[in-house]
């Protein structure tokens, strides 16, 4: 069962660090690169650079919330959600109900 998992090239899960900046100041980030590659796509659909996109996600965060707790963590489920929209969306909108409903969406 898990060797779908186990078997995965670990170069898929090694970290980077990249930096972004962040309301004009520089940060890094660190992130496995499975994650980097999700949010290249995700930066690429929406016309962003990886960092443009990380910056306006930002922004956007601390705009409706006020802060950002924990970055990293926030991008790490920004990935999960957009995989989970992907799979609701190919199943269609009845399949789509039970998850939206879970995360209060």
């Amino acid at each position: 069962m898990c060797n779908k998992y186990a078997s995965v090239d670990p170069e898929r899960y090694e970290s980077v660090t990249r930096s972004v900046r962040l309301q004009g100041f520089v940060t890094s980030v660190r992130l496995e690169n499975e994650f980097w590659e999700i949010l290249e796509t995700l930066a690429a659909e929406d016309g962003y650079s990886v960092s443009g996109f990380i910056g306006k996600l930002y922004d956007e965060v601390m705009s409706a919330q006020g802060s950002v707790g924990n970055l990293t963590s926030m991008l790490r489920v920004s990935c999960a959600l957009y995989l989970h929209r992907r799979v609701d969306s190919a199943r269609g909108p009845v399949a789509a109900a039970p998850y939206e409903h879970r995360v209060g969406a």
